[in-house]
């Protein structure tokens, strides 16, 4: 009897590393529920934002957030911008010190699997949702976040094996948890340059820290 061939399913980090080197840039629209735990005598708060999200690789991204409320972050390779759109309020931070244990390090800014791997403790968790995820628990002792969960979906585009984004699960160090969801992803879309650019508007009040 002839030897059937099958092909394994990739597990999370190979679908992470998938999703690294084959996704040089990217587009998508997300939606994201925070929920906060419950204080005392209190049920525990939610709300949800939407809007898009682009990034090239290493060290460029944008969320633009739609609604509730517009607020927009910058990376442009050398300071994170944050943008509050009702407050007309800009913060900047240098964002060689701003992002290493972040969630955008693990979608956007690193290199490779190695580079996360000077920030996060990398595991793979199980299969949920038809998605291979991966728990990125940070180093560094003062992070702000607990863990990162990263859900990925592998894909054929156009005869090439890749990853996709699909979700993200954050909790930070006071229990709040994040959810990110991606939809109509594109992979590897070209951006004109000043897609990562960002100028404080006339008239913000401009913070740098």
């Amino acid at each position: 009897m002839a030897a059937c061939a099958v092909a394994a399913r990739a597990d999370g980090l190979e679908s992470l590393e998938l999703f690294i080197r084959t996704t040089a840039s990217g587009r998508a629209d997300f939606t994201q529920t925070v929920t906060s735990p419950p204080r005392e005598g209190q049920a525990a708060r939610t709300r949800t934002s939407s809007g898009t999200f682009e990034f090239v690789r290493p060290s460029r991204f944008r969320f633009n957030y739609r609604k509730p409320f517009e607020q927009t972050i910058v990376a442009d390779g050398q300071t994170l911008w944050l943008f509050d759109v009702d407050l007309n309020q800009v913060t900047a931070r240098a964002q060689s010190t701003a992002l290493g244990s972040t969630p955008a390090a693990l979608i956007a800014a690193a290199p490779n699997l190695q580079a996360l791997r000077a920030d996060f403790n990398l595991a793979n968790a199980p299969e949920r949702d038809g998605l291979q995820w991966v728990t990125a628990t940070p180093k560094a002792r003062d992070s702000q976040l607990q863990s990162v969960r990263v859900g990925l979906r592998e894909v054929d585009k156009g005869g090439t094996r890749t990853a996709e984004l699909a979700a993200l699960e954050i909790v930070d160090s006071f229990g709040q948890r994040s959810v990110l969801s991606f939809s109509h992803v594109q992979v590897n879309p070209a951006f004109p340059a000043e897609t990562f650019r960002f100028k404080p508007p006339a008239g913000a009040d401009v913070i740098r820290q």
